[in-house]
């Protein structure tokens, strides 16, 4: 097994290398505006870095989300190009997962919540028993909407870190990383689980619309 993992949910733009035992080789860098210009330099880094080649890769897993249109497109086509001209399987695993499976508070008792910042003042969450078990559906929301749900939870998040008034003890890590999806698609596939394919958590419309009462001015 070789699964190539990435992840442009977040600013960060993230890829790993894993063999179904171990992470081998992994590359994160946060810029929100350049997910597309740093994603494929960094698959290219991380294949190098373990001295390997793109058709050693046998299972490709992307983070679908949630988060913002642009860029999470970004990682989805590019696991779908991959799959495709490889011939290998694409699986999907959400991204607040991957926060959770990476969190030092999996490893502790009670539920948490996993928060990403979703812009426009909103958060993308979700609350968790353990690093493995999600409770509820991801969702976007303003902070202070969902306070009186999330009171008394500790948090692992961007969205988290920034509204310390809806949550007041968060952790680190701030982003996704490629590794812990790739470590948690690694551990539910040898467990015998069925991947879903990647389908985009977007949960709310794109920023970049088209103006109202626009003129075409393309002949017909």
């Amino acid at each position: 097994m070789l699964l190539l993992a990435l992840d442009t949910a977040t600013p960060a733009v993230t890829v790993a290398l894993h063999d179904g035992t171990d992470v081998i080789a992994s590359s994160s860098q946060v810029d929100a505006r350049r997910h597309g210009e740093l994603l494929l330099p960094a698959v290219d880094r991380v294949l190098d870095g373990a001295g390997l080649t793109l058709d050693a890769v046998t299972a490709v897993v992307v983070g679908t989300g949630p988060g913002p249109y642009t860029g999470l497109r970004v990682g989805l086509m590019t696991a779908d190009t991959f799959g495709l001209a490889l011939g290998v399987p694409v699986y999907g695993v959400c991204t607040l997962d991957g926060l959770a499976y990476a969190s030092d508070l999996a490893a502790g008792q009670g539920p948490f919540v996993v928060a990403t910042d979703a812009r426009r003042k909103e958060v993308y969450w979700a609350t968790y028993s353990d690093a493995r078990t999600r409770l509820t559906d991801p969702a976007v929301d303003r902070p202070a909407d969902i306070a009186e749900r999330v009171a008394g939870l500790p948090a692992v998040g961007a969205g988290a870190l920034l509204y310390p008034d809806t949550f007041p003890v968060a952790h680190e890590p701030e982003h996704v990383s490629a590794a812990a999806l790739a470590g948690l698609a690694a551990e539910r596939l040898a467990a015998g689980e069925e991947l879903p394919r990647p389908r985009p958590l977007y949960l709310r419309r794109p920023d970049a619309q088209v103006p109202k009462n626009y003129k075409v001015v393309t002949p017909k």
